[in-house]
């Protein structure tokens, strides 16, 4: 990505919760590490159980995170995600398989981080580094409630 990142991009970052600790020049830093792609209607960022190896911001654009409950089920999209968040957060913090499909529903710009990259501002970076690994677990501790809420729904109480 380019190190002169416009004031648009500066402040699309600083509107996505896993960066709101940081400043524009921490913002810029964390960006200049990163890859842009675009994806057509229908094509696949990546597969379930597929090596992670980054995680995603949506500049623009839908993607359906899709689940395939078993072997000849029919998939299930179980949730959608739109421009100002993120997808794939878990990759960057540990090496396991993606937990989900995940596709584009229509024309969707990505701005990606890669775990290299990750890494590489936790090492030579650590203040930034500390920063952007707290709004990750931020966001992924706030995923888990979610889950966590809408799973007690469907459960029937103990008794």
């Amino acid at each position: 990505m380019d190190p002169n990142l416009s004031k648009a991009i500066v402040d699309f970052f600083l509107g996505i919760p896993i960066f709101s600790r940081m400043n524009a020049e921490e913002v810029k830093l964390v960006a200049k590490h990163m890859n842009v792609i675009e994806l057509q209607p229908g094509e696949t960022l990546f597969e379930e159980s597929d090596r992670g190896s980054f995680m995603c911001f949506i500049a623009h654009g839908t993607l359906d995170v899709i689940k395939q409950p078993g072997v000849g089920d029919q998939e299930i999209t179980i949730t959608t995600v739109r421009q100002g968040q993120s997808i794939g957060e878990m990759s960057v913090i540990e090496d396991l398989p993606r937990s989900a499909t995940i596709k584009a529903r229509e024309n969707t710009k990505l701005f990606i981080l890669s775990q290299a990259a990750f890494d590489h501002v936790l090492a030579k970076h650590a203040h930034i580094g500390i920063k952007l690994l707290k709004g990750i677990t931020i966001l992924l501790s706030n995923n888990l409630r979610k889950t966590s809420s809408r799973l007690a729904d469907y459960m029937l109480p103990i008794s």
